[in-house]
């Protein structure tokens, strides 16, 4: 596996990165273990989580993949061959301060993830999305004491519009403090606007490293639905019909098929290898509850697209 710099830093991650919001939803403990040994052993280092993953789930209190990827992480005694991203923003605890980006919040989560995670650093420590009840200089200020103090390594955002990114780095740099050095956008073939619009070229301009998230469109861009078939009846196949059922996405899958017939590889595969062809883009988030999921994914190791395919994609998938 091919292994990138974090946006300016130095720290290298791999080509690919393991999410894992689905560990004790979707995927049990076992299964989890399971997909995180087969990713290491393919060459993957990188794994994101989030405190709140999977607190919408009832009888989950959140922290539960955080806890998994603990005990793994001790039971395979690696933690330092793994790059380990986690999350705060969302909310953990009742009351008025469990959830945001305030220091106290930030603070006192820190410390719980710190301990679900069982380690006493945590790679890259990322806002899950922006609080616009607290000032950038306040967050930006407890993330840089996290760094001086040594329980972070790196800090990144996710979901931020690039206004606020702007803004956070302004802040960072006036006060010198540590900056964002990474954002997780939502990016995809069929979803390109949102990145492609303002944050790709301050993401350019800044070195800032970007780790897509949902690259295959919550499973659209797998090639498990079709036009002319009915959708299935589940609440996850409504949404994900509500988004993507409209002439440019299907123009989009028919050309990530062309594609896919050409180069003898999955749709998910061409759709990951677009996103890894593009220079901006560091590691897309992956997710899979199972080995035989995980290893149809990493198919796309050392797959590149050429300048044609690259153009038809594009083509087919155009926002303006």
């Amino acid at each position: 596996m091919d292994y990138r710099n974090l946006g300016r830093t130095g720290l290298q991650v791999s080509e690919l990165c393991l999410g894992t919001m689905q560990w004790g939803w979707t995927a049990d403990e076992p299964a989890s273990f399971e997909v995180m040994d087969a990713f290491v052993e393919a060459g993957g280092n990188f794994i994101d989580t989030a405190d709140v993953y999977s607190r919408w789930v009832d009888g989950n209190p959140g922290g539960v993949s955080e806890t998994i990827i603990g005990r793994w992480m001790k039971a395979r005694g690696n933690r330092r061959q793994i790059v380990l991203a986690t999350k705060v923003r969302g909310r953990m605890w009742d009351g008025p301060n469990g959830e945001g980006l305030s220091r106290g919040h930030i603070m006192a989560a820190v410390e719980d993830s710190l301990r679900r995670l069982d380690t006493d650093y945590i790679d890259l420590y990322q806002t899950h999305f922006y609080d616009a009840g607290t000032p950038i200089d306040e967050t930006m200020r407890a993330l840089d004491d996290l760094v001086q103090q040594g329980k972070v390594r790196y800090v990144g955002c996710s979901n931020y519009p690039a206004w606020r990114l702007a803004k956070a780095l302004w802040a960072s740099d006036k006060q010198g403090l540590a900056r964002y050095d990474s954002i997780q956008p939502h990016y995809s073939l069929v979803h390109r606007a949102e990145f492609e619009r303002d944050l790709k070229p301050l993401c350019e301009e800044e070195g800032i490293g970007v780790i897509p998230y949902s690259p295959l469109a919550a499973g659209f861009l797998t090639g498990k639905y079709h036009r002319d078939q009915p959708w299935p009846d589940s609440a996850r196949a409504d949404g994900i019909r509500n988004r993507y059922d409209n002439d440019r996405s299907w123009a989009s899958l028919a050309a990530l098929e062309t594609v896919a017939q050409a180069r003898g590889k999955t749709f998910a595969q061409v759709a990951l290898a677009w996103q890894l062809s593009q220079p901006v883009i560091t590691s897309p988030i992956i997710g899979a509850n199972s080995v035989e999921q995980l290893n149809d994914i990493l198919g796309v190791v050392d797959f590149r697209l050429d300048a044609n395919e690259m153009q038809a994609l594009n083509d087919a998938s155009a926002w303006e």
